[in-house]
């Protein structure tokens, strides 16, 4: 895979990213990056700059973050998490034995925790939100385990979708999952127990993002957390 030396950050960017979605006159917005493993916290700073402009210019916006793991720095996820994000999203894309083929850095229980400790960061007062892509060769049964294993490290929301291959380079489609199976998994993912679940074959984690709003405890704690500094 062709690789180069990523560019430094742009100061200007967060404001860039305010400003418009004040133009757009945006009710939910995602802000998302590359992982940036070249720096020490991941990107996390840049990250809370982000937020903070993006509230500044927007007060009522609902900010959803899909953030990298920040290779587990408790430090750095904290500095996204003073922010105070409506929605953390940190996708673990597979179940835990296919992950070493799917994700070749990344890894299955610390993707987990790092949703974990973001909740707890906030005394629960967050909406966490998790990934699956289907397609890749796994077992129902390991499915079930990974929601399983989401549920436990407190994680809200759900987005299951079909693996597509990008390239030749890329692992196969094992199989293509039914729209039917789709809205099965769907339904069984809400009798477990998580808050808001979007499932069929061309979902991705943004999908349809602003479907969900976080509950209103959420809401009005994120609130006054920000209205006491």
């Amino acid at each position: 895979m062709k690789t180069a030396k990523r560019d430094a950050l742009e100061d200007d960017e967060p404001q860039r990213v305010a400003e418009a979605t004040k133009r757009m006159n945006l009710n939910h917005i995602v802000i998302t990056a590359v992982a940036r493993d070249d720096l020490k916290d991941g990107g996390a700073e840049h990250f809370q700059k982000t937020i903070e402009a993006v509230r500044a210019e927007n007060p009522k916006i609902i900010i959803e973050v899909p953030v990298p793991d920040v290779n587990d720095k408790d430090w750095a996820l904290n500095l996204v998490m003073e922010a105070r994000p409506h929605i953390f999203n940190h996708n673990i894309e597979t179940v835990e034995r296919l992950t070493p083929l799917v994700r070749s850095r990344a890894q299955y229980q610390r993707s987990l925790t790092v949703l974990k400790k973001a909740k707890e960061s906030v005394d629960g007062k967050d909406a966490t939100k998790r990934g699956l892509m289907l397609g890749l060769g796994e077992r129902e049964e390991e499915v079930l385990q990974a929601m399983d294993d989401l549920l436990e490290h407190e994680v809200t929301v759900l987005t299951m979708g079909q693996y597509l291959r990008p390239s030749a380079r890329h692992l196969p489609v094992v199989e293509y999952i039914t729209p039917e199976r789709f809205d099965d998994l769907r339904e069984i993912a809400l009798e477990k127990g998580f808050r808001h679940v979007a499932s069929g074959p061309l979902v991705r984690s943004s999908y349809h993002a602003g479907d969900f709003r976080p509950e209103g405890d959420v809401l009005d704690a994120i609130e006054a957390d920000l209205a006491a500094r």
